[in-house]
């Protein structure tokens, strides 16, 4: 066993609870991200017990880090919303130089790609607009919406696969962030939500693995413009307006959002 993959996880659990900064971003900048993909796309083939090692540590990690500190997020949702949705809509503008420059590093965007980022945009506002309709911003489970819980970790699991894409940030499209982040409370956890929210990223990750692996190897650039379309999509409709909190502090937590993820972008190679 890899135990020092238990450190990693715990700082790639926290990313992935806070939008805009990606446990694929940390893994990358921690070095292990190429291994990550190869032990997950493993686990699907004959030698699935190699790969173990190095998981599970990880896995660990990661859980202790996304309960620790979406159990912090939850207590500021609660008490300055209007002043973190802004900050995490900084986090999300502030990874869009990283990504138009992995985009571009084979081919410039051509027709193709601009068609592919309007449409990802287009269908990223639909999402997490129309989440906000009909579920609101504390959707709860039912057996009639199991199947949105489950996919939308499904969806969540890119995290794991794709830097500059973080869990958190999935969660926000569809409507399901704080809902995710007041079931892992250490005091009243919803066994419920965790079960079929982690279904779906564990699924996920094991069948989307290979496919997302081929994609950033043979198509990046493509990869990338619907990335960036879905960030583009996601803010355009999740940006908070004012007046349920600071507008200062809303203002300087928006630009301290934006400094933050591209520093840390700054970061990968």
């Amino acid at each position: 066993m890899n135990w020092k993959n238990v450190y990693r996880g715990v700082l790639m659990g926290i990313c992935d609870t806070v939008p805009g900064v990606s446990g694929g971003t940390m893994a990358v900048i921690l070095g292990i991200y190429e291994e990550l993909i190869r032990s997950i796309s493993g686990l699907m083939s004959r030698e699935w017990r190699s790969h173990l090692g190095f998981l599970f540590p990880l896995g660990i990690g990661m859980g202790a880090g996304l309960v620790g500190f979406m159990n912090i997020m939850d207590q500021l949702l609660q008490r300055y919303p209007q002043e973190i949705f802004f900050l995490f809509s900084g986090l999300l503008i502030g990874v869009l130089p990283f990504l138009w420059r992995e985009g571009q590093q084979r081919s410039r965007f051509r027709a193709a790609h601009w068609a592919i980022l309007m449409a990802a945009a287009a269908g990223a506002f639909f999402i997490s607009t129309g989440a906000s309709a009909v579920g609101g911003a504390a959707l709860e489970l039912t057996a009639s919406n199991a199947w949105y819980f489950f996919l939308a970790g499904w969806a969540a699991s890119t995290a794991l696969l794709l830097p500059g894409v973080s869990g958190a940030f999935i969660l926000l499209l569809f409507g399901l962030y704080e809902t995710a982040s007041a079931s892992l409370s250490v005091t009243s956890p919803d066994i419920g939500v965790i079960f079929v929210l982690g279904s779906g990223v564990a699924v996920g990750a094991l069948l989307s693995s290979k496919a997302i692996k081929w994609l950033l190897a043979s198509v990046p650039s493509y990869t990338y413009a619907a990335i960036i379309g879905l960030i583009l999509g996601a803010v355009t409709s999740l940006l908070p307006g004012f007046g349920a909190g600071s507008t200062l502090i809303s203002v300087a937590a928006f630009g301290a959002g934006i400094i933050i993820a591209y520093v840390l972008s700054l970061k990968q190679p």
